[in-house]
């Protein structure tokens, strides 16, 4: 296997570094996101996200790069965000959808004719419009919109009077009834295809079934849109996603090409028009679990084969290479993410870019391949892939990296009891000395389907600027390592979980560099209950910090997002009794084991894992006089968006991990003999 190793010898590198990351910092990096490729290859369109500190929000903006370098353009300034930036095909604008004020109320397409002037409002959509792609011949647009019901509006009052608006009752029909950030959600309304007729204004719905459907994506020659739809009876109890294909006409009966009774997603047309490569999952059982393999079938009909089939290693981000021999994706690979290639008729996967890296993001159009790279030292930024090779063009965050005095993690291989080989990445502190001992925090990532990798990672950054070595550990149960390292924690919550977890504190406490005194354990989601399972089963941790975590978990039956994970995995406590759940509750149930000081946190709005389970294990920990808080971000879901709350949130991580692992030195009292 032949490649070249991504050189990291980025321009930062070189840099008089002058100071450790405060905490200040980190509303001054900027996220770059979302590239696409013009048609005519000479641009990358890309979105820059920063923080507006005085309006406590973000504001994202479009950016384009032309990709020799050469000139990086502010496309959109207002105080608004802008998002998924797309450009016609005939080259004649870039569109972006944005809430800014305008004919109509919420996300609407808006576009810029590459001419010249301003940004003007496309639609006038009524509903929820959540996705939009532009047809082959630039005139028309399929949409994702999902139908709202009109808001009554308030009867003209006296001055001082209550508002006529009443709150409405909340109307549940489903199984599946609750989902982060959309709340409350029923069977009346789903998410449909409908198309937009640019001359007319015209919208017509493409299916008449009530499905929700996803990201339509138009065949080469307009003619067909392939997509994303679960049509099982209930689908909120067996998620049987398959792709789809439809005339792009209004009143059109979809046709289904993927047998599988499991996760099939992100249909992508090949070039000549004749298949559809797609990501194939896990069967639904596993869905939490899930790890995607690339596969490709005929649109006349025909079985699929599965690319990677022999590839144990998931994969995302598909597409066709310009000639449609290959197809390049992301391969998320024992904390790296890199692109690959494999040949459409199947064979070996060939790594193309080599090195300790993230590639969070990638597009295609003609020769121009856009990506989005990060690295230990470096967030993300926008780069060119050119063969084996990246060329990077956009540094937005480099005024502010010349500053800073980073760390580059240590990669670190250990066995727990049981035998298994988990892996890791270590931070050493700022300035570390070899040989000292020095305070220690275990950080552990949530999922559990997901992987510390070689990215920039600021929680890591600011703590080892304080003084701590810091460990991350893909434990049994993260991805990257292949399906069955992912599956082997199913219906066994906090069991080889933890086996890991004590692996790799044991193993950097053996180094002679994690002061075995001075040990603090976090994390959020399910690394929020992993901490709850080594607090309840281990008294060495001095101090911790647990986010958004569970506690009982039978107390979350129906009142979180996961109710097909419990059935699948743990069983209705009806049919299988309550040993299994009585098995995985041990933090809640054996609270007087505790003694470790632990600062729960969690936002009230949380439909992911809710509040509930921070304030049952704050509220047992009170009891049994185990010395805890509990903070609550008011009008936040899982993941904490609030600019000021992100802030307040790691200040109290700083400060409670100081409190017991850095101790103030007493103060001395000047007598007056000293003065």
């Amino acid at each position: 296997m032949r490649f070249v190793y991504l050189a990291l010898s980025f321009s930062f590198v070189a840099f008089s570094q002058q100071r450790p990351m405060k905490l200040d910092d980190m509303h001054r990096l900027k996220a770059v996101g979302d590239p696409r490729c013009s048609p005519d290859a000479k641009w990358i369109a890309y979105t820059l996200s920063t923080v507006d500190v005085a309006g406590d929000k973000r504001d994202t903006d479009v950016w384009m790069a032309s990709v020799d370098g050469k000139e990086n353009l502010r496309v959109t300034t207002s105080t608004e965000s802008e998002s998924s930036p797309k450009w016609s095909p005939d080259g004649k604008y870039l569109s972006f959808l944005s809430s800014r004020p305008g004919k109509a109320k919420g996300s609407q397409v808006w576009v810029i004719d590459r001419r010249g002037g301003e940004a003007q409002q496309f639609t006038e959509i009524k509903g929820r419009l959540s996705y939009y792609e532009w047809s082959p011949d630039s005139t028309k647009m399929a949409m994702i919109i999902r139908e709202e019901e009109e808001d009554k509006k308030d009867e003209k009052k006296p001055e001082g009077a209550a508002s006529a608006e009443k709150p409405k009752p909340i109307v549940i029909d489903r199984y599946a009834f609750k989902r982060d950030g959309a709340g409350y959600i029923n069977g009346a309304k789903r998410s449909r295809i409908f198309i937009y007729d640019i001359a007319t204004k015209k919208t017509e719905l493409v299916t008449t079934e009530n499905f929700d459907e996803t990201a339509p994506i138009w065949s080469p020659d307009g003619k067909l849109l392939a997509f994303t739809s679960n049509r099982a009876a209930d689908g909120d109890r067996v998620p049987n996603s398959d792709i789809w294909v439809v005339e792009a006409k209004a009143g059109s009966t979809p046709r289904k090409l993927t047998p599988f009774t499991g996760s099939d997603t992100q249909p992508v047309w090949s070039v000549d028009g004749k298949s559809i490569a797609y990501l194939t999952g896990s069967e639904h059982k596993m869905g939490e679990y899930n790890m995607n393999r690339l596969a490709i079938v005929p649109v006349d009909g025909g079985a699929p084969r599965i690319l990677t089939a022999n590839f144990d290693r998931g994969v995302t981000g598909h597409q066709f290479t310009a000639d449609g021999n290959q197809l390049e994706f992301l391969v998320a690979d024992d904390m790296s993410m890199y692109p690959a290639r494999v040949s459409v008729k199947g064979g070996a996967v060939e790594r193309m870019v080599g090195g300790k890296l993230a590639m969070i993001g990638i597009d295609r159009a003609g020769s121009c391949v856009a990506a989005l790279v990060s690295t230990d030292v470096m967030p993300p930024e926008l780069h060119m892939l050119e063969g084996s090779s990246l060329k990077k063009l956009t540094s937005h965050n480099e005024a502010l990296l010349k500053e800073l005095q980073l760390v580059t993690p240590e990669e670190l291989k250990f066995k727990g009891k049981d035998g298994n080989e988990a892996h890791g990445l270590l931070f050493k502190p700022v300035g570390y000395v070899e040989g000292t001992k020095v305070p220690f925090l275990l950080r552990i990532h949530g999922g559990p389907n997901g992987q510390d990798q070689h990215s920039f990672r600021l929680e890591e950054q600011i703590f080892a600027a304080q003084g701590y070595a810091v460990l991350n550990v893909n434990y049994r149960g993260s991805s990257g390592r292949g399906q069955q390292y992912t599956v082997s924690i199913a219906g066994d919550w906090g069991n080889k979980e933890v086996i890991d977890l004590h692996a790799g504190v044991d193993h950097v406490v053996k180094m002679g560099i994690a002061d075995p005194e001075k040990m603090g354990v976090g994390g959020w989601s399910y690394g929020g209950i992993l901490t709850n399972y080594l607090i309840a089963s281990d008294t060495r941790f001095k101090v911790a910090t647990s986010g958004a975590g569970v506690a009982f978990p039978l107390a979350f039956y129906g009142h979180d997002q996961y109710i097909r994970q419990y059935d699948n995995e743990i069983g209705p406590p009806w049919q299988k009794g309550l040993e299994p759940w009585i098995k995985i509750s041990y933090p809640f149930l054996h609270a007087d084991r505790i003694k470790t000081p632990t600062m729960f946190l969690g936002g009230d709005k949380d439909f992911n894992v809710p509040l509930l389970g921070s304030e049952q294990m704050y509220q047992a920990l009170r009891n049994v006089g185990t010395e805890s808080q509990l903070i609550i971000y008011p009008g936040e879901n899982h993941g904490i968006a609030r600019p000021s709350f992100q802030r307040d949130r790691m200040q109290r991580y700083l400060d409670w991990y100081a409190r017991f692992l850095k101790p103030a030195p007493p103060s001395t009292t000047l007598s007056a003999g000293n003065e």
